[in-house]
């Protein structure tokens, strides 16, 4: 059985099978692999979580390298310019001006509103510390720009990243949040410090 499932054909993705044989090599060595599926969506926010240790971004890595997912993070919109520009965008760096932070939703909803595919991957947590709350930014993008929230699971206690079924998220974010974290393990949500919802 492969440690991770081929994507569903409107998901954005490379036809790029180095990519695949890597990340399936790096997942295999590590002892981990890929559950669950991404939904057939060109375009959502991966709410990844926790987001604990510099491994997270290592297996991280891995299965988006073996799922050949095409996708986006944001970075500091100055790290963009000279000439790493070119490389961090060919790696799916969007840049965000950080000046006009109060409007960050905003200017990711019209990356979504101009891009036939997007998928914005974001840590609700924003830090590697141990937090008690997720920060809001991941909900307000996906809830501006009308595209699903699929929550990922990294999962050390099964040595997993976990797709879970999209969610379409609505205004009230106290009540989207319990929702959301049913989707993550009861270990995955004690790491992390979340009040368990439900």
């Amino acid at each position: 059985m492969s440690r991770a499932a081929k994507l569903p054909s409107r998901t954005p993705q490379y036809r790029s099978p180095w990519r695949r044989m890597l990340g399936l090599f790096g997942l295999t060595l590590l002892g981990w692999r890929v559950e669950g599926e991404l939904p057939d969506l060109p375009k959502c926010v991966l709410a990844v979580a926790p987001h604990t240790s510099n491994w997270d971004f290592i297996v991280g890595i891995f299965a988006y390298f073996a799922l050949q997912l095409r996708a986006s993070w944001l970075v500091k919109h100055t790290a963009l310019q000279g000439p790493w520009g070119p490389l961090g965008r060919y790696l799916g760096g969007i840049g965000v001006d950080r000046r006009r932070a109060g409007d960050v939703a905003g200017q990711l909803a019209k990356e979504f509103t101009q891009r036939d595919q997007l998928v914005l991957a974001i840590t609700p947590e924003g830090t590697r510390k141990r937090v008690v709350e997720w920060k809001r930014g991941f909900h307000n993008i996906a809830l501006a720009a009308q595209v699903p929230i699929v929550p990922v699971a990294i999962d050390y206690s099964r040595k997993a990243v976990r797709f879970f079924p999209p969610y379409m998220p609505q205004p009230d974010y106290a009540a989207d949040l319990v929702k959301l974290q049913q989707y993550f393990s009861r270990q995955v949500r004690h790491i992390v410090g979340l009040k368990l919802g439900g």
